[in-house]
């Protein structure tokens, strides 16, 4: 919250903000479009709210997004929800993704580790051989654009390129990831009715294997429009009957054919629980993640050819699709398949020493976990490299910002951030140039109109108010899924102030112009960064004959942890013992 004068934990140093890819892009955006040259920070965001149109073709042209047919403009429409952008324009986003592979092809495009070998890569030519192969294997197979794509898949290289093939062919994707159990994953899958699952055998978790055969059976059995199965041996196991060997689909020298899609065409679904019924199955488009990635990875994160991105996810989290557009920015994206407290709690440290990460993005509880257990990963491990840890999934306490100063190094940026599944990206975070102070998010985002609005609508400075965005950002979905009036839609984000976006978080946008996020406004659950519904639990529970009713509630606590006590009423008969537990 705001003090009077408050002392900053870190500032950047004049050369690393002359430096930094925001700084020039403002002075370019100066000559070329009008952007403020003077004022920092603060001034490119009030013009990049207030000039949307100029900023984000700025932004298109800065990051060099080939549009194979021009836009008619910027910004069709600018109402919400329904805003059009860049209407005319086609283009694709894996292309964009695998563009690296022709200046550095043998620097490495993936880092994978897993918890029992060293950091393999993956280049970015072996990346984009795989990707062409596949796509190419995909449409002999009769994918065609807007066809489903899903994968019940850990964070493994194999998924960045099926995301990609997919992508490549103008498919949409979809994910899960394996420690989800059928019931979970068919109510994500049913509702978009895949034509291809990429499946494995099992993972590894916490120094356990775990097969995954019985779901994987389950989930074909109740998927009818499925066509085809993709068996990848991550155990070794051969394929079940009537599916095709990974291995096969990805063996030709075959050059990637790119789809030129509408901006607007459908990119992949992500999956956000509310707390009744069905997931909401939230659609994203190729053009609309393409440059508001490259915005956030690339002026906010600072990344480039010269990083390593390392964040722990899986493919059940929208971090992992966040993960994977670190291609876009030309970065070697590291990929961890493991438990984050195995062998120890140190477990992510180690990882970014073993792959060299230059950032780091994890959770606030993995966070006050180390801090807990009295790790030292300044000490303990070489982190030399690592310029920046970054946390979400719920606020970063006060004591986890003094923890990552004290215990990693003082000269380290600490970006807490905040976003969401429905954007898959950030409201606001990370921003190079500005200082960051104890409990804070250093900034809204470029392009992003944040604001903390009491309940009439009025805005809110340095008091605690509802999250809201009162212009739209590209990557905001362009509908939900099975959603044909818009309504569900409508009703998430806009039935509180009409034609504003409301997250669903509180917030307090402060007198200096960062932002301090103090949890859910609504009543969805957060484990650890993951956002459910109750539905989710409830299905679960009363499954159990032994249950007739369930409530389960979230409670955020002043450590930085997250608490959901389950309140259950028993069947009659019915005996709470060790068994039903």
């Amino acid at each position: 919250m705001s003090t009077v004068n408050p002392q900053p934990l870190w500032q950047p140093d004049p050369q690393r903000i002359a430096r930094s890819q925001v700084t020039r892009f403002q002075a370019w955006a100066a000559q070329h479009h009008g952007a403020p040259a003077d004022g920092g920070y603060e001034a490119l965001h009030r013009w990049s709210v207030d000039e949307l149109e100029p900023f984000w073709e700025a932004v298109t042209q800065w990051f060099d997004v080939r549009f194979s047919t021009p836009y008619a403009r910027v910004l069709g429409d600018r109402s919400m929800p329904g805003a059009e952008w860049f209407p005319g324009a086609t283009l694709n986003y894996a292309e964009h993704a695998l563009r690296a592979a022709a200046t550095r092809a043998d620097e490495p495009a993936l880092l994978y580790v897993d918890e029992i070998h060293d950091p393999r890569p993956v280049t970015w030519s072996e990346l984009r051989r795989q990707v062409g192969s596949l796509a190419a294997e995909l449409r002999a197979l009769g994918l065609r654009p807007g066809d489903r794509v899903s994968g019940y898949l850990p964070n493994v290289p194999q998924a960045v390129v099926a995301l990609l093939a997919t992508a490549a062919v103008g498919a949409v994707w979809t994910s899960c990831a394996p420690d989800f159990g059928a019931r979970s994953v068919l109510d994500r899958f049913q509702q978009v009715e895949p034509v291809v699952l990429f499946t494995v055998d099992g993972y590894r978790y916490g120094g356990k294997e775990h097969d995954r055969r019985e779901t994987v059976a389950e989930l074909r059995r109740e998927l009818p429009s499925l066509r085809a199965v993709v068996h990848i041996p991550l155990l070794g196991t051969e394929a079940p009957e009537g599916a095709l060997e990974w291995d096969a689909l990805t063996s030709a020298d075959t050059e990637p054919v790119f789809e030129q899609v509408p901006f607007a065409h459908p990119l992949w679904v992500l999956y956000s629980s509310g707390t009744t019924g069905l997931p909401k199955a939230i659609v994203q488009s190729q053009g609309g993640i393409l440059v508001e990635h490259l915005k956030q990875l690339g002026l906010h994160c600072d990344l480039g050819p010269e990083d390593r991105f390392f964040w722990y996810t899986s493919t059940g989290w929208m971090m992992w699709n966040f993960l994977v557009s670190g291609l876009l920015t030309g970065t070697t994206v590291v990929l961890y398949d493991g438990s984050p407290g195995y062998p120890d709690t140190g477990a992510q440290w180690r990882v970014a020493e073993r792959t060299g990460a230059t950032f780091y993005g994890t959770s606030a509880a993995y966070v006050m976990a180390c801090r807990k257990a009295d790790v030292h990963p300044g000490r303990d491990f070489d982190l030399a490299q690592v310029r920046c840890v970054a946390t979400t999934g719920s606020p970063l306490p006060p004591d986890g910002f003094r923890w990552l100063h004290d215990e990693v190094r003082e000269d380290l940026w600490i970006a807490s951030v905040s976003g969401g599944t429905d954007v898959c990206s950030c409201f606001a975070g990370a921003v190079p140039t500005l200082p960051v102070y104890i409990g804070e998010l250093q900034a809204p985002s470029l392009g992003t109109d944040l604001q903390s609005w009491d309940p009439s609508g009025k805005p809110l400075i340095d008091e605690v108010g509802e999250l809201v965005v009162t212009n739209p950002m590209p990557s905001m979905p362009i509908h939900f899924w099975n959603d044909p009036d818009g309504n569900r839609y409508h009703d998430s984000y806009f039935d509180t102030y009409p034609g504003v976006w409301r997250h669903g978080d509180w917030i307090t946008v402060t007198s200096r112009g960062s932002v301090v996020i103090h949890g859910r406004s609504d009543s969805t659950l957060n484990r650890q960064g993951v956002r459910m519904g109750s539905a989710d639990i409830y299905e679960a529970v009363e499954r159990l004959p032994e249950i007739k009713e369930s409530l389960v509630i979230g409670i955020e606590q002043p450590d930085g942890g997250y608490w959901m006590p389950l309140f259950v009423q028993l069947a009659p008969g019915a005996v709470l013992d060790q068994a039903l537990l």
